[in-house]
């Protein structure tokens, strides 16, 4: 019973070690909302459909201000992400 006892506190501390967390985007497996924001406006733009992608651009910047996409939303969108693309 003590040797049970030893095998599950051995196991229960080093169970932090075997789910290390990654925050390393090149290890990500699944896409963040402002990639994949970011993709449809390209698919949208490369179908010809540049309302949609703007639209989505804008999106993207008002929703995810602080995601690495939203610096190259508003560099495509090239009126400081406001979306209003008039004079």
């Amino acid at each position: 019973m003590l040797r049970f006892g030893a095998t599950c506190l051995l196991a229960l501390a080093l169970a932090p070690y075997q789910c290390a967390a990654s925050n390393d985007p090149s290890k990500a497996h699944e896409e963040t909302p402002g990639e994949a924001l970011h993709a449809l406006a390209l698919d949208f733009r490369a179908r010809g459909d540049e309302r949609s992608a703007q639209a989505t651009l804008a999106f993207l910047v008002a929703r995810y201000p602080s995601s690495r996409f939203a610096k190259a939303a508003r560099d495509e969108l090239g009126d400081g992400g406001r979306g209003d693309a008039g004079p």
